[in-house]
């Protein structure tokens, strides 16, 4: 089988990084070209040690490509699509962070919760849903088919990896600055995020916790509505961890099944399902995992026909795994 010939805008990034792990481990026959907005080439370590050469952004990079992965800057992966898009036979673009999204040509994208043959019209720019909205939108529909769904309830801890390395830096030397009593560096956040549940950043801040909570409504919107899932009412809050989204979830049922009965199903499904025996699902247990992770499921002693679920999963590797498939899925359809 001939190597398919991907370009991946923005390899020195987390998500970048997890791209290029999981291509790696999973052996699949694909030929990735790592590229930037710089002139000239240059050589990045990760965080293994590992090598790997980025390559100036041009005409001929864009060229050689059949799937171009969306994933710097949104002037470096405007600069890619500009490029892409003065060919007579455009590369597929995948939009990894969701700049382009309000673009007519876009598309929301989770290929685990689509249906089988789903098509898409040629052209179109093909949006990696939100990592939350994947995670909460695959438990959703696996329960919903079996035991239908009235309404639920979910509050999202976001972690600051969602935000890039950029993220995490803060908060670490934010963590660090506490405990030698120093100033806090707030360009990320404008506000303290280190020991700190927020509702909100601060006003300077470079994100909105609500943009992102009304991005993950839209999503869900889009993932759930062919399956005529009830669309869940969410709150998105700051946690202070580096990785993982975690989720605490209410669903009230048509008839509420017990907690074995819900752990069988889930495991039946391959979700990491977790009774009261086992450790429960973190968002540090799950780094680096596929799926999600599902524990501590319990009934609501307040309502007969609801139930708690604890859910995790990791933001980056649930992203790049949607990428990959995406990306395949394209190239299939062009070699058909």
């Amino acid at each position: 089988m001939p190597k398919s010939n991907w370009l991946l805008v923005g390899g020195e990034t987390l998500l970048g990084k997890e791209i290029q792990d999981l291509l790696a481990e999973r052996h699949l026959p694909v030929t990735l070209t790592l590229a930037s907005a710089e002139l000239e080439s240059r050589v990045i370590t990760s965080d293994d040690d590992d090598l790997a050469v980025i390559a100036p952004l041009d005409d001929a990079a864009v060229r050689s490509a059949s799937v171009i992965l969306l994933g710097a800057s949104s002037e470096v992966n405007r600069q890619a699509v500009a490029l892409a898009s003065a060919l007579a036979h455009r590369p597929a673009l995948v939009d990894l962070y969701g700049d382009f999204e309000n673009l007519p040509e876009s598309c929301v994208r989770a290929p685990i919760l689509e249906a089988e043959g789903s098509r898409f019209e040629h052209g179109a720019l093909h949006v990696m849903a939100h990592p939350a909205a994947v995670a909460l939108g695959r438990l959703l529909t696996l329960i919903h088919a079996a035991h239908p769904v009235r309404r639920s309830l979910v509050t999202i801890f976001e972690p600051a990896s969602q935000l890039g390395r950029e993220g995490i830096g803060e908060l670490h030397q934010q963590t660090i600055s506490l405990f030698a009593f120093k100033p806090l560096p707030k360009r990320m956040f404008d506000a303290q995020v280190s020991f700190n549940l927020l509702p909100r950043y601060g006003d300077e801040a470079k994100s909105s916790l609500a943009a992102s909570e009304r991005r993950i409504e839209s999503h869900l919107v889009s993932l759930l509505g062919a399956g005529c899932v009830p669309l869940p009412s969410i709150r998105l809050v700051h946690a202070p961890v580096f990785h993982g989204y975690c989720q605490s979830a209410w669903i009230e049922f048509e008839s509420r099944p017990s907690e074995e009965t819900l752990l069988a199903l889930l495991s039946g499904a391959g979700v990491d399902a977790r009774g009261f025996d086992t450790e429960p699902a973190s968002n540090v247990a799950i780094v680096g995992q596929s799926g999600i992770a599902v524990s501590d499921i319990r009934e609501d002693h307040s309502d007969a026909r609801a139930a708690w679920l604890w859910l995790a999963s990791d933001n980056l590797r649930t992203t790049a795994e949607n990428a990959v498939m995406t990306a395949g899925l394209l190239d299939l359809e062009e070699n058909r």
